[in-house]
């Protein structure tokens, strides 16, 4: 790797240039409609390769479809090469080589009763002249391995970035499950390095694609743990390091592995600790001997490193995801962003849900910037800039000093006519501080407030949200038509520490309710809400959130929308029984109302829409619980919404476009007398 001035980069002013490397802007519309926002992005998914030669991104001309489109650095304004598929639709790429490209495709599938989503990993040179599968595929003797074949998906294990010719692959086939293949990109052969396992999984491979950590789950006096083992970097024999038990729900996990053989990163909470933290684990001495990276306010996640194990920077949950760097070219550039892209910070006086003492901290104010890709030489630095308030626009940084528009993923879409995003808390009625993200309309079309509103639960429920572009659409969409929109990150919300985290264990429907009813009451004191125009609206457990809406006695709302919620709780229990591991881990968490008994007790009218292809909640749910309202004589609507599946990737731009549609058009007619 070859040295860089560093006082050039740091010391210097970007200066700005523009390359019409993405594809053409449109004239922003005002109001934006639906598919400004369903459709897919003009470009996304931009990455660049190791040698900084080519860079790559998904592009969409007519927002329906998507393909692959390739640059050569040096020349953006050159005509890109397109790489596209007839039958199926490219949803991912990224360089494993400097001449090769990892692509995933999918397509709609239907096996006897099974309607679902296939995904295959495939393996391209930039001309998309020799396209393989990343495993080589044989044809199933039976109708059961055809079948496992062709749900399959193998993941890579390692790019092994100092191979030329090489990656590791993971077979996911059930005939295969567990197996590793070392892949030759070129000729198309796979040597199987090892073989699967019934007893071993989590198989984690470093950087120079040596296999290096694994998993066993087993009992100790009846609990359930994870055992971690790591391979000796002298012996080469799998040795146990550490035992994580489920019922503590504080799993200690490899995040990394260091440019030394005798340490790797490890993520864990330390002792009575609310937040996880970044730690360095001695192998030889078997514990951990000091913090890699902290922050008192977030959860850390895990070391950025280089394809030599070299130590880069860290990533931590915040208002969004957030980098910290400690490499000083990267540093550099992160430090310069803000000027050059024009961000301004807005500060705020943040009182931790885990007690932690008030303090104040600074986030993007509409949108930040963060760096995205690099080379390995680090010459070339691709720049992400997106926000609440703009979607994701890409920029290429050369020399430390050369900065040029690649492309903005939705030009039609104007941020003047989205509205403002902040972060803000309120207190619970039992006092514990529930973080949210505050979305308005406008002022200078829709006036100061109160506004018609919505509460907006995230899915999960063990998930979070972030202050980012909302790629479904469902924030911005309504602020632009006059709603506040307020997503609550509720008890049980993860990223936000243990102790809002375990809040939730078994409330589903309960005080996790109770904190979307007092992000409800918080729009009404802030004078932002008209108590008499609110309505909540959910996705997945968001989707249950507005079943047990419409069944509490609050008073709060006009009316709940479900996009394809949980309806039967012990389902759903039920699910996580086989795992024994999940038994202790996460069954005990899922308790509370259960909607599909208490139907009889909805009050107001609901909105219930589901895709007949969902595997995850399935949508005989959904159908249940309209047979159980209908039988109730209750007020509701459903729609299925034909070959949609439950995650986003699983969604077209038509699917988008209806949800968005329809459920705007119920709020305005349906939602309570007169709508909202």
């Amino acid at each position: 790797m070859r040295s860089y001035n560093l006082g050039l980069l740091v010391g210097a002013a970007f200066c700005l240039a523009t390359a019409p490397l993405a594809v053409q802007a449109q004239a922003p519309a005002a109001p934006p409609v639906a598919k400004d926002f369903a459709r897919y992005a003009q470009i996304d998914n931009v990455s660049i390769s190791p040698d900084g030669q080519h860079i790559a991104g998904l592009v969409s001309q007519d927002g329906e479809n998507k393909v692959i489109a390739i640059w050569e650095t040096a020349n953006p304004d050159k005509a890109p090469t397109i790489l596209g598929s007839a039958k199926m639709q490219l949803m991912g790429m990224n360089f494993v080589k400097n001449d090769r490209l990892a692509v995933l495709a999918q397509q709609t599938w239907t096996y006897g009763a099974t309607k679902t989503h296939l995904q295959k990993l495939y393996i391209t040179d930039l001309k998309g002249s020799d396209w393989k599968p990343a495993l080589p595929e044989n044809r199933g003797k039976t109708e059961d391995e055809q079948f496992a074949q062709a749900v399959s998906n193998p993941s890579i294990l390692s790019r092994m970035p100092n191979d030329p010719r090489h990656i590791l692959v993971l077979n996911t086939n059930f005939t295969g499950s567990g197996d590793v293949y070392k892949v030759d990109l070129y000729d198309g052969s796979a040597d199987r390095v090892t073989r699967g396992s019934d007893h071993f999984g989590g198989l984690q491979a470093d950087h120079k694609g040596e296999l290096r950590a694994r998993q066993k789950v087993d009992f100790d006096a009846g609990k359930v743990y994870i055992g971690q083992q790591i391979r000796d970097p002298k012996t080469g024999e799998w040795v146990e390091h550490w035992r994580s038990y489920a019922k503590d729900r504080n799993l200690m996990t490899v995040v990394g592995f260091s440019d030394d053989p005798n340490i790797i990163y490890v993520n864990v909470r330390q002792g009575d600790a609310d937040k996880t933290g970044i730690y360095e684990y001695d192998i030889a001495q078997k514990k951990i001997t000091e913090p890699a990276f902290e922050i008192k306010l977030f959860d850390a996640g895990g070391p950025i490193l280089d394809d030599d194990g070299k130590l880069l920077g860290f990533d931590y949950e915040a208002e969004t995801a957030r980098n910290y760097w400690v490499d000083p070219t990267l540093a550099g550039v992160a430090k310069n962003l803000p000027s050059a892209l024009g961000v301004k910070t807005v500060s705020l006086a943040w009182t931790d849900p885990g007690g932690a003492p008030t303090a104040k901290f600074s986030y993007p104010d509409g949108a930040g910037a963060e760096i995205a890709d690099w080379s390995k030489d680090k010459k070339y630095v691709l720049i992400r800039k997106s926000g609440p308030n703009l979607p994701p626009e890409y920029y290429l940084l050369t020399d430390g000093t050369k900065l040029t528009l690649l492309g903005k993923s939705r030009p039609q879409l104007a941020a003047a006519k989205l509205g403002e995003s902040r972060l803000v808390e309120y207190k619970a009625r039992d006092g514990l501080m529930i973080p949210a993200f505050l979305h308005t309309p406008p002022k200078d079309v829709y006036g100061e407030g109160p506004y018609p509103a919505i509460v907006l639960p995230h899915g999960g429920p063990s998930a979070r949200d972030h202050l980012d572009w909302d790629v479904s659409g469902w924030t911005k969409y309504f602020t632009a038509r006059g709603y506040v929109v307020i997503q609550p990150q509720f008890r049980g919300s993860e990223g936000w520490g243990s102790k809002l985290a375990r809040a939730g264990d078994a409330q589903w429907g309960k005080t996790m309710q109770d904190d979307n009813d007092d992000a409800a009451k918080y729009l009404i004191d802030q004078k932002l809400a008209a108590p008499d125009r609110i309505a909540l609206f959910g996705y997945s457990y968001g989707g249950y959130a507005a079943y047990a809406a419409a069944i509490r006695p609050n008073g709060l709302y006009q009316c709940s929308v479900a996009g394809a919620g949980v309806a039967e709780i012990k389902r759903f229990q039920g699910e996580t029984f086989n795992d024994r591991f999940l038994r202790e881990y996460q069954r005990p968490t899922i308790d509370g109302m259960d909607p599909m008994p208490n139907a009889k007790n909805v009050s107001i009218p609901i909105f219930i829409y589901h895709g007949d292809r969902d595997q995850t909640v399935e949508v005989e749910e959904s159908r249940r619980f309209v047979g159980a309202l209908k039988a109730a004589g209750k007020t509701y609507k459903y729609l299925e919404i034909k070959d949609m599946g439950h995650q986003y990737n699983f969604m077209t731009p038509a699917m988008l476009e209806t949800q968005l549609t329809e459920i705007e058009n119920y709020l305005k007619t349906d939602c309570g007398p007169g709508g909202l």
